[in-house]
């Protein structure tokens, strides 16, 4: 009955790391360089993480720099930035390639606000099947004989202990995620 918990349990921590994943590639007002995780480049006719291409920093709350460590890659980096859905007008001197990141509009807030709700709202639903899951299983083990039924009242009630505590961390991500767009 523990390794059907600690199944739910195992697939609720995925759950909460996809969002906390997504709300990276979410653009704030705010220098990440998490912003490019999802770039990839063509290195040598192959698609490379933009991050195994070159060194991202951020020098300044609203400015990107990327030194890529092969110069010739230069133009591959700004054309890859370009031609994502960042919306970002990257700029390069030969060296360098430097990517001022625009403070965003109220309404853009707004937006991004509402799309990091939908994203939580989702991993909920999945918790929550999760959670549903690892009932189903438990109900089984009852009939199969392997459970009591007190047994199987005190793993349906641990396994709710466990969904709460990861709906309650993916509220935390979310308030997160919005407090850190909200910031002007």
């Amino acid at each position: 009955m523990h390794s059907v918990i600690a199944s739910a349990e195992e697939r609720m921590k995925k759950t909460v790391s996809s969002l906390k994943e997504g709300y990276a590639a979410l653009r704030t007002g705010r220098a990440s360089a998490s912003l490019f995780d999802k770039i990839r480049v063509d290195y040598y006719g192959e698609k490379t993480p933009l991050a195994q291409t070159a060194n991202i920093s951020t020098p300044e709350a609203r400015l990107i720099v990327i030194q890529p460590w092969d110069k010739a890659l230069i133009g591959e980096i700004e054309k890859a930035i370009r031609s994502s859905e960042l919306s970002l007008n990257p700029s390069n001197d030969g060296k360098v390639i430097r990517v001022a990141i625009p403070p965003l509009t109220e309404e853009r807030r707004k937006e991004l606000v509402k799309l990091a709700k939908n994203q939580a709202e989702q991993s909920r639903v999945s918790v929550r099947n999760i959670r549903r899951d690892g009932n189903d299983e438990i109900k089984k083990l009852l009939k199969d004989g392997e459970l009591t039924e007190d047994e199987e009242a005190k793993s349906s009630e641990e396994l709710q202990k466990v969904t709460d505590s990861y709906i309650t961390k993916i509220n935390q991500v979310l308030e997160e995620k919005e407090t850190e767009i909200m910031e002007v």
